[in-house]
């Protein structure tokens, strides 16, 4: 492999991705036939990168979480990697805007054995999360939130509604190239992710942090926290 000091930025970034993919054990068959058909059906790699796929695996599982609920499924990829820190017994509750994207990764996760545990919900969040009490879903031990930026604010809504003491509420895409300091802008996405952090930073039942991050996938950032 070339040396770092003659690799431009991205090129390094792939590398050191790829290196602790291969060292760490992160992708496997499943994992990576889930991204072959996605790419297979058309859908957009906007999925979250190998290493943060496996991160929100382990802080499910450190977390002892049950019952699971993503707002953004895709094409099934965060879905089983959370899936599999579930018990037996263990739910998670998924949800997807549109129809393709939820029908590939039904099949997916029926590839990967966790359609026993998985229900997934068809359609506009914000109009949809409210059927989770009547389909037995009071709160939710782990959150992962990787939908629509723009309804950044009311996915952080629901999250609260579902939650209970010690909740895990984990929001990605949170950086933006760094464009979430733009105070005065009205670009994609940023106006709503601000008023987004504002909330949270106004709320005294949930404490919260983030991470900046770099990779294959470029430079943005996770947003992990915790209701109190």
């Amino acid at each position: 492999m070339m040396e770092v000091s003659r690799m431009n930025k991205k090129d390094t970034r792939k590398a050191v991705d790829a290196y602790f993919d291969d060292k760490l054990h992160i992708s496997d068959e499943t994992t990576q036939a889930i991204l072959h058909k996605n790419e297979k059906e058309g859908l957009q790699s906007i999925e979250v990168a190998s290493a943060h796929g496996k991160m929100l695996y382990l802080m499910a599982k450190m977390s002892g979480a049950k019952t699971i609920l993503e707002i953004g499924t895709h094409g099934g990829y965060s879905t089983v990697w959370l899936a599999r820190a579930l018990p037996e017994d263990g739910r998670l509750a998924t949800f997807e805007a549109k129809q393709r994207h939820a029908r590939v990764a039904e099949e997916n996760i029926a590839a990967a054995g966790f359609a026993d545990r998985v229900e997934i919900f068809e359609g506009d969040a914000t109009k949809t999360l409210r059927v989770l009490k009547k389909r037995g879903f009071e709160t939710f031990d782990f959150i992962f939130i990787d939908a629509n930026k723009d309804n950044y604010p009311e996915y952080l809504e629901w999250a609260l509604e579902l939650s209970r003491s010690g909740t895990v509420i984990v929001a990605d895409n949170v950086v933006r190239k760094g464009r979430i300091i733009e105070e005065d802008t009205d670009k994609k996405n940023i106006p709503h992710l601000r008023k987004f952090i504002d909330l949270l930073s106004g709320d005294d039942r949930i404490e919260a942090t983030a991470i900046q991050t770099v990779g294959d996938k470029g430079y943005d950032g996770f947003l992990m926290a915790m209701v109190k």
